[in-house]
């Protein structure tokens, strides 16, 4: 079976302000295997934690993962993917059901909650995405 741990972050500066995405793959080695951010304009820090997850999972399926880890320092979001939180934020709302879709792929994830001192590599590249404000493609690192 294929495997992966994707750690994720979204950062806002301003809440809702300038945002951005970080992602970073590690193989069973703890090696970083791929690392993506991107700028994705003025949102919520929540709006951009969901991006960076629906980012993630659509790349693991790219690069045909079976199984999945996906490790967040949002309480708010690993806790909603669990089920143990229900979602009631409208805009939260499509990118929770585009991840329900998408983890069809998958034979299984699993979603852990982690300390923010875990995440600074995901979350040094949210930051660096929104400090590259000028183009919003996603980079790979």
């Amino acid at each position: 079976m294929k495997s992966i741990n994707i750690f994720i972050d979204g950062a806002s500066r301003g809440n809702p302000g300038p945002s951005g995405i970080g992602i970073v793959f590690f193989d069973d080695s703890k090696k970083a295997v791929k690392k993506l951010f991107k700028f994705i304009g003025n949102a919520t820090n929540n709006v951009a934690e969901y991006t960076a997850l629906i980012y993630g999972v659509q790349e693991a399926l790219i690069d045909k993962y079976e199984n999945i880890t996906i490790n967040s320092d949002s309480e708010l979001l690993t806790r909603q993917l669990r089920g143990e939180y229900k979602v009631k934020n409208e805009n939260l709302k499509p990118f929770y059901e585009q991840f329900l879709h998408l983890s069809r792929g998958f034979n299984k994830i699993d979603v852990v909650s982690i300390h923010r001192e875990q995440n600074k590599l995901a979350d040094n590249l949210a930051n660096k995405a929104i400090d590259s404000r000028i183009d919003s493609s996603l980079k790979i690192e």
